[in-house]
Order: structure tokens, then C-alpha cells, then sequence
């Protein structure tokens, strides 16, 4: 396990702290002294918090999984990205997006999307499309290329985080305690160490100082992962993309393993009342007096053919469909006799 000495510590100028008027209170055990209105911070705890982060993440790394390197600074994001590959170990360098581990599930189907957008321009399936349409999806690549290429590899949540600026990358940090999953930070005197599992005092501003405590990370992180390779843990809808031909063979897999369709057991109440007609239909009265005549009489038992289940629902349907008697109607009194009867009153009234 290498670890820098004392004397690379303080040239690459890892003891510089903040201006004095910009110091948090609870970096005062890893503060040395005050000089010129800076803040120096205390080389020799900073060398015990990074063998305690190496030990950390060597453990990490034992067990099976990866660590997440986070630095959006734009001065040092090329330096953690550099280091990052070199270990095999996925970053962030870009831009953080909110809830790229308390919603992994989404970030999933966007690293699903770019994998199916670069394989379709590998496979030329693009060419089907009109130039708007490629100009469209080939923006769309890029953007999602830019924030997540550094994690299209990751199948699960990393088993720890390094950070870069604690202050800076605090959303990132406030994910990773939400989920319980351990941070190593360097850490300024303008921030909180009691959000940092295992936090490393030193400057998080110069291209020297962070270069060299990453470096030491990463060496760690690349001898524990010669030991114990990482294991590929990745989804069904990671492995197969919608352009790659093995995708029909999950989706067999996955329709073996549905749970079996239950048998439909035959109901016969239910079948008698789908089959009851509406009132109104000519054929009601039919239906009812074939199903009187086949219907035996009350208290008879059922045939010997006919199940009770099903006998039951006839006499019930027989005796709803019944048709009503019909009644006669009255008939309305005619125009002309209503006139004749009044011609007579009006004459028998005359006569008296």
C-alpha cells in the first residue's frame, strides 16, 4: 500500500487552507495554525485520515464493489477522470444529476437509452431515418453521453463515493449518507467533516494536492481489484439493448419465468345469467316456454343427465322471462259521435 510522505504533502501544497473569514468551526482539530489570514491544516492528521481511507476502500473494493469518483470542478475534473479510468472505477465529472443514487432506477433506463443510441450508430440503423431525425438523435447521444460517461458501466449503487470539495458536492453527499453508503472527502476548512465517513483535510482548490491524495486512493483501489475482480451484477434490461438480436433470448427467459396462468373453472351461474335475454326481444317469450317445457315441475328432482347446478338457473330464467297477459286496450270515442251527442243534447234542450 503506497502512501506519500510528508515532505510531498507539503509541496504540493496540501496544508493551505481558506481565508480565516471563511472557516467552519468543526475543522478546528485538523487546523494547525494561522498564518498571513489562511488557515494551515495539519499534514500529519491528513496522513492518518487517507490510510484510513485507503483501509476503507481496500474493503470496499475486497467485497465485490466499485467506487464512485465525484469532481465537477472544472479545474480538476479532468485529473479525477484521468485517475478514474486508470483504476477501472466509474466518475462523475460533469454536472451531478439529483438522484443518481436515490433514484438509480431512472438513471438506469437514461443509461439504457445512451448505450441503445451509440449502438444504433455502430450499427448504422440511423441511416433509416431522415437528417432531422438523425441531427435530433445524434444530440441527444451527446447530451446524455456528457453526464453519464462515467457511469455507463455501473449495473448497481457503488460501494463508496470519493468526492472532490465536499461544500461543492454536497447534493452528492447528501444521497450517498441518505443511502448509508460510505464517503471519503477531501475536505477544506470551509466545510462540514461530520457529514464525511472518512474525511481527508487538505486543499481541494490546487491541481497538485488533489492529483496526489487521488493518486494514492487509486493505486488501492487498482492493487485490491487484482486480488478480487469486481462482480457483473446487471439487469435484464442492462445487458440487452433494443438493436442487439440476444434481447429476444431475455425476453423468452423472462416469460419462463412468469408465474403460470391459472385454469378457469367452469361456473354455470355465471353462464346462465350472461345468457339471460333482454326485455324487449321478440324471441323472450320463445326462450321461456321452451325452457318451461324442459324445466321439470317444482319439486322434481333433475334429471339424471342435468346437473342441479344448472337446473336451478333455467327455472329462474323461465320464471323471469314469463310474458305478461296482454290487457285490452280502451278505445279512444271518434270525432263524429262526439258531435252527433252534442247536436242531440242541444236538440232535446230546445224542445223543453
Amino acid at each position: 500500500m503506497t502512501q506519500p510522505q510528508l515532505q510531498e504533502l507539503l509541496e504540493a501544497g496540501v496544508h493551505f487552507g481558506h481565508q480565516t473569514q471563511r472557516w467552519n468551526p468543526k475543522m478546528r482539530r485538523f487546523i494547525f495554525a494561522e498564518r498571513s489570514g489562511i488557515y494551515l491544516i495539519d499534514l500529519q492528521k491528513t496522513l492518518n485520515q487517507l490510510l484510513a481511507a485507503q483501509d476503507l476502500l481496500r474493503k470496499v473494493v475486497l467485497k465485490g464493489d466499485n467506487v464512485l469518483f465525484v469532481c465537477t470542478k472544472k479545474q480538476l475534473n479532468q485529473v479525477v477522470k484521468t485517475e478514474g479510468e486508470r483504476c477501472g472505477a466509474h466518475w462523475v465529472t460533469e454536472r451531478w444529476l439529483g438522484g443518481t443514487l436515490t433514484n438509480f432506477q431512472t438513471m438506469k433506463h437514461q443509461i439504457r437509452r445512451l448505450k441503445e443510441l451509440e449502438q444504433g450508430q455502430d450499427e448504422g440503423a440511423f441511416d433509416f431515418f431522415t437528417k432531422k431525425e438523425q441531427l435530433q438523435l445524434d444530440r441527444e447521444r451527446q447530451k446524455l453521453n456528457r453526464n453519464l460517461e462515467g457511469i455507463k458501466s455501473m449495473a448497481r449503487l457503488p460501494g463508496a463515493i470519493f468526492v472532490v470539495d465536499a461544500k461543492k458536492e454536497r447534493i452528492a453527499i447528501a444521497e450517498a449518507n441518505k443511502l448509508k453508503i460510505p464517503v471519503v472527502a477531501i475536505v477544506d476548512t470551509n466545510a462540514d467533516p461530520d457529514l464525511i465517513t472518512v474525511p481527508i483535510p487538505g486543499n481541494d482548490d490546487a491541481i497538485r494536492s488533489v492529483q496526489l491524495i487521488t493518486a494514492a486512493l487509486v493505486n488501492v483501489v487498482a492493487e485490491a481489484r487484482k486480488e478480487v475482480p469486481i462482480r457483473e451484477v446487471a439487469s435484464d434490461s442492462e445487458a440487452y439493448s433494443s438493436y442487439s438480436p440476444e434481447g429476444t433470448e431475455a425476453s423468452e427467459e423472462d416469460s419462463r419465468r412468469r408465474r403460470p396462468r391459472r385454469k378457469r373453472r367452469p361456473r354455470p351461474e355465471a353462464i346462465a345469467a350472461r345468457l339471460k335475454p333482454e326485455a324487449g326481444e321478440p324471441a323472450a317469450a320463445e326462450d321461456a316456454a321452451s325452457a318451461v317445457d324442459a324445466t321439470p315441475a317444482d319439486g322434481a328432482p333433475p334429471a339424471e343427465d342435468e346437473p342441479a347446478a344448472l337446473a336451478e338457473p333455467a327455472k329462474r330464467k323461465a320464471t323471469k322471462a314469463e310474458p305478461k297477459k296482454a290487457q285490452p286496450k280502451k278505445s279512444a270515442p271518434k270525432a263524429g259521435a262526439k258531435e252527433s251527442a252534442g247536436t242531440a243534447g242541444a236538440a232535446e234542450t230546445g224542445k223543453e
